[in-house]
């Protein structure tokens, strides 16, 4: 619940936003990127985009009166519950309100400016589509200046991807996964990375931790989290291999181990956060003890 000033701040702009003009803007499936200009000529006028999969950006350029982002990803899987949104270093300036249920919460104050890397995320179950409203505040004389203000988006069906992202301060639990966990992870994980671990740095602040990885086979990632370095860069026949960090809970105490693990997990806002990650060795002794009782959840290259 809000305060008595933050309720009587969101029912105004509710009432607001009914009497407001509202101007469809073209987007592509995923982003939108555009200028708050029109709002130069009617101040009623409100910016309505409509995006269509599961992530993407915003980017408001010259940003006017007011933003409204809804969300509808053409789904043929199952119903995506929960979006999160991470804004852009350069955000300030506005009030991000959400839409859930016919009702509007805020998000984020004008006032404030979202920490680095800071995610916010909420549930979305209800029978009408996420709604995100920017609101920009008045710049000082009325003058225009070049700010630009957005954030990017997911849309999450798991539960446990959203909890990463601190939706309700919830975190997973630090455990092992047992041998079916493993076995579905290496097929639907967003990376499955074979390496080893350099070096683990913790941050107090953001309560994580991060693994530095070296990995000598990348099997499958969703966004670039690893990239391919040259082992010796003044030999045109060395061998690459591939380096890459992927982030963990502070309260897991990950700390660096000899030899190969198989590194699973999601992806997020282009990092990579830690699923299953047993010893490469372990790992092929459960999948070869199901391959032979054809119980393998997927097919998986062990050359």
């Amino acid at each position: 619940m809000f305060g008595g000033e933050m309720v009587q701040r969101t029912m105004i702009f509710w009432m607001l936003m009914l009497s407001l003009q509202l101007w469809s803007c073209a987007a592509d499936l995923c982003n939108w990127t555009g200028s708050g200009f029109a709002a130069a000529v009617d101040s009623r006028i409100v910016l309505q985009v409509r995006l269509r999969c599961t992530e993407g950006s915003v980017r408001w350029v010259y940003p006017g009166q007011a933003l409204r982002v809804v969300l509808e990803p053409n789904l043929s899987s199952a119903r995506r519950t929960t979006v999160c949104i991470k804004p852009f270093p350069s955000f300030r300036g506005a009030s991000v309100f959400i839409e859930r249920s016919g009702e509007l919460e805020l998000l984020l104050t004008d006032a404030g400016r979202p920490e680095q890397q800071q995610v916010f995320c909420f549930r979305a179950d209800g029978p009408r589509r996420p709604a995100i409203y920017l609101q920009s505040s008045p710049q000082s004389g009325g003058a225009w200046s070049r700010r630009t203000m957005g954030f990017r988006y997911e849309l999450l069906g798991n539960r446990s991807d959203a909890d990463k992202l601190g939706l309700d301060g919830l975190q997973t639990p630090c455990r092992p996964c047992n041998d079916s966990e493993l076995l579905m992870a290496i097929c639907n994980s967003d990376f499955v990375v074979r390496g080893s671990i350099r070096n683990v740095s913790h941050d107090s602040e953001r309560q994580t931790s991060l693994v530095d990885v070296s990995a000598v086979r990348v099997y499958r990632q969703r966004s670039g989290a690893f990239e391919q370095e040259l082992l010796d860069p003044e030999s045109s026949l060395s061998v690459r291999s591939w380096r890459g960090h992927i982030h963990t809970h502070l309260q897991c105490h990950v700390k660096p181990g000899d030899g190969d693990f198989l590194f699973t997990g999601s992806e997020h806002f282009g990092e990579a956060w830690l699923g299953c990650a047993p010893r490469y060795k372990d790992f092929l002794s459960v999948y070869q003890t199901a391959w032979a009782a054809h119980e393998n959840s997927c097919d998986f290259p062990l050359n």
